[in-house]
């Protein structure tokens, strides 16, 4: 069912993070505009560039950690984790982390385990049946993983990151998605073009 590649080198980077949902009001407008988007992130990256694609960093099953867990996906059942930069004209824009629940992985879902570098969220977008659960955000500082994977790709941070996750269900099978936005990601374009 999984798809077994070489994977990254920092795989899982994970992301360690206080979510919650009432912390924007204090962010930059266009940045809360990104976060709180509830239509396809990728097909919204893909209006901004000549060419997108998806770098898988890696993939494999694991106990959902009490940290992730939720209502809809437990802590401890296992989940097929699978994490991603989203690019665009070669920049890394967004990293990925999904848990699928092996449990959601049957019938038209099993696909979810077979993406490659297809994106997730073009294939969720396109389901007729999607729910999106309410988004949750969060920050990142220099000192998180995510930093690490930034400085791994030479982008520096010089403000917090910031991410939002939400949980999907499918055909009442639950998934959930966080996306983070590394350095110089068109979330973040407006606040320097602001402050220059």
């Amino acid at each position: 069912m999984v798809q077994h590649t070489q994977p990254h080198l920092l795989f899982p980077v994970q992301m360690h993070a206080t979510w919650c949902r009432e912390k924007t009001s204090q962010l930059n407008l266009y940045l809360q505009d990104w976060l709180l988007d509830p239509s396809s992130l990728t097909a919204r990256l893909k209006q901004h560039c000549q060419e997108f694609r998806v770098q898988v960093l890696g993939q494999r099953i694991e106990n959902c950690s009490f940290e992730e867990s939720n209502e809809d996906i437990l802590a401890g059942e296992q989940v097929l984790v699978r994490e991603v930069l989203l690019l665009c004209d070669n920049k890394p824009q967004v990293f990925a982390r999904s848990l699928l629940p092996l449990r959601s992985l049957t019938g038209n879902e099993e696909q979810l385990a077979k993406l490659g570098d297809q994106s997730l969220g073009q294939v969720l977008f396109n389901h007729p049946d999607l729910k999106r659960k309410g988004i949750e955000v969060a920050s990142f500082d220099q000192y998180s993983t995510v930093a690490k994977l930034a400085n791994y790709y030479d982008l520096s941070i010089s403000e917090p990151l910031w991410g939002r996750r939400s949980v999907f269900v499918v055909d009442k099978k639950p998934l959930m998605v966080a996306e983070i936005f590394l350095p110089n990601s068109f979330a973040y374009q407006d606040i320097k073009s602001v402050n220059e």
